[in-house]
C-alpha cells in the first residue's frame, strides 16, 4: 500500500469529530477508542492523530514526540484495562494491520489492544 493518505478514512473522520467515538484515552498526539465490533472483553483502537497509512509508515515519519506519545497511550490503554502482565493481568495482544495481505480495513496506522480472555492461536499454519 503505498503512503498515500485518504483524508476521508472513517478514522480521520473520528478525529475531526465528524463521527463519534467511546473514547478511553486522548491525548495531544493519540486518539484509544473503543471497537465498535469488539472481538474481546477488551478491544481497544489506538490510533496516531497524524495522517499515518501504516506501521512502517508511522515508524518512518512520525516525530519521536508521536511514537513516544503513541507507545505511552498504548501501555495506558493495557494497565487501565487490567490486561497487562504487570497489572496481574492474564495477557493480551496487539494487532496492527498493513495492506491488502494484512486484510487493513481502514487506511489509517492503529494499533488493535485485544484482552480479556484467552485468544487462540493467532494465526492457523499453512494447508
Amino acid at each position: 500500500m503505498p503512503h498515500a493518505y485518504d483524508d476521508q478514512n472513517i478514522f480521520a473522520k473520528i478525529l475531526r469529530g465528524e463521527i463519534p467515538n467511546d473514547t478511553v484515552i486522548e491525548t495531544e498526539h493519540t486518539l484509544a477508542f473503543r471497537d465498535i465490533g469488539p472481538q474481546a472483553p477488551v478491544h481497544v483502537l489506538v490510533i496516531p492523530k497524524g495522517p499515518y497509512v501504516s506501521y512502517d509508515h508511522f515508524a518512518a515519519e512520525a516525530s519521536e514526540a508521536e511514537i513516544v506519545d503513541f507507545a505511552r497511550v498504548s501501555a495506558r490503554v493495557i494497565a487501565e484495562a487490567g490486561i497487562g502482565l504487570g497489572e496481574g493481568g492474564q495477557g493480551y495482544r496487539v494487532i496492527s494491520n498493513a495492506g491488502s495481505h494484512g486484510t487493513q480495513e481502514v487506511p489509517h496506522y492503529h494499533l488493535h489492544v485485544v484482552g480479556g480472555r484467552a485468544l487462540g492461536r493467532m494465526l492457523a499454519a499453512p494447508q
